[in-house]
C-alpha cells in the first residue's frame, strides 16, 4: 500500500452543508460513508481526490424503518452488517437479505454500507440485483433540491451514475411487496471472499397458480446490472412449469452481453446465468407459493 496523497476532509453535519462543499470541489471530491471501497482506492492512488466529504457526523442516516405507507427506509450510513441482522429484511425482503448474508467477509459488512455499495456502481454488485427486483427507488438530495428515482436509472455504465455534483444518496426506498410475491438470490464465486462471476435476483408474484409479474436482474453479466426483460414478458400469465423456467432461463441468458476476464469466461458466465436464472425462479416460486 502506497501513502495517502494529502486532501481536504470535511465532517458536515448536515446534508446541505455536505452537498454545498461537494458541489464546490465539484468531481475533485468523494463522499465517505464506510470507505470499505474509496480508502483501498486513494491508498493505491487510483483515485485521489482533493476533498474527501464524511457523513459519519450527519445524524439519522444509519437506520432501517418502516413509514406509515408500508415503505422500507435504508439510511446512507446503514451498515451492510445492519441490513443482514434485520428482521424485517430476512422476512420480507427476501432477496435482499440473501444477497448480503452471502458476502463472506464480516468485517467488510459491519464497516460497508448499503448504499455505498450501490455508488461504486459495479455490475457485479450483490445489493444492486437483489434491489433491481425488490422495486427500490433512491431519494437522492443537493442543495436545491431532492428526488427520488428507481434504482434501474441510477446507473448508467461501468463505476458510473446520474449523479450530479453535490448530489448524495440518501435512502434506498423499497416498497412492501404482496403476500403472493416470493423472491430469491443467487450467485456463483470461485472462493466465499470473491467477487461474483454471476449473480442473479428474481421476484414473482404469483396469482390462481399463474405468474402475475416477474422480475429478473442479472450481474456481473454486463456493464451495469441489467433486467432480463424478455424472460420477464415471457413469464407473465403462464404457469410455472419446469419447461417455462427452463425457457425462460434461455431467454435471460440471451440478453446478457458478458465479458472474458480473470474470473470468467463469457461463454461460462452465459451458460451459468441459465442454471442460476432457472434455480432462482424455482427458489422465488416456492416461496410465493408458501
Amino acid at each position: 500500500m502506497r501513502v495517502l496523497k494529502s486532501f481536504e476532509y470535511f465532517e458536515p453535519r448536515t446534508i446541505g452543508e455536505a452537498s454545498q462543499v461537494l458541489f464546490m470541489y465539484d468531481i475533485k471530491a468523494k463522499v465517505l460513508a464506510g470507505g470499505v471501497d474509496l480508502v483501498p482506492s486513494m491508498r493505491r492512488h487510483e483515485i485521489q481526490p482533493e476533498c474527501v466529504v464524511s457523513l459519519q457526523r450527519i445524524p439519522g442516516l444509519d437506520t432501517i424503518v418502516r413509514d406509515e405507507a408500508e415503505c422500507l427506509r435504508i439510511g446512507a450510513l446503514t451498515s451492510l452488517r445492519s441490513v443482514e441482522l434485520s428482521p424485517i429484511i430476512k422476512k420480507d425482503f427476501v432477496a435482499l437479505y440473501e444477497a448480503v448474508h452471502q458476502i463472506a467477509s464480516i468485517q467488510v459488512k459491519t464497516m460497508g454500507t448499503a448504499v455505498g455499495n450501490l455508488c461504486i456502481a459495479t455490475p457485479a454488485s450483490d445489493v444492486a440485483t437483489a434491489l433491481f427486483v425488490l422495486g427500490a427507488r433512491l431519494r437522492i438530495a443537493s442543495v436545491e433540491a431532492e428526488r427520488i428515482i428507481p434504482i434501474e436509472n441510477f446507473f448508467i455504465g461501468l463505476h458510473q451514475t446520474i449523479l450530479h455534483p453535490g448530489e448524495i444518496v440518501t435512502e434506498v426506498l423499497i416498497p412492501s411487496s404482496s403476500t403472493e410475491a416470493g423472491s430469491a438470490f443467487l450467485k456463483l464465486v470461485r472462493m466465499a471472499t470473491d467477487v461474483s462471476k454471476v449473480n442473479v435476483a428474481v421476484a414473482v408474484t404469483v396469482t390462481n397458480n399463474a405468474c402475475k409479474e416477474a422480475k429478473v436482474a442479472l450481474g456481473s453479466v454486463a456493464p451495469t446490472v441489467i433486467r432480463a426483460r424478455k424472460a420477464e414478458e415471457f413469464l407473465k400469465g403462464r404457469r410455472l412449469e419446469h419447461k417455462t423456467i427452463v425457457e425462460a432461463a434461455e431467454l435471460a441468458a440471451e440478453e446478457t452481453k458478458p465479458i472474458t476476464d480473470i474470473r470468467s469466461t463469457a461463454e461460462y458466465r452465459k451458460e451459468i446465468t441459465k442454471v442460476l436464472v432457472r434455480r432462482a425462479i424455482q427458489k422465488a416460486l416456492d416461496r410465493a407459493s408458501s
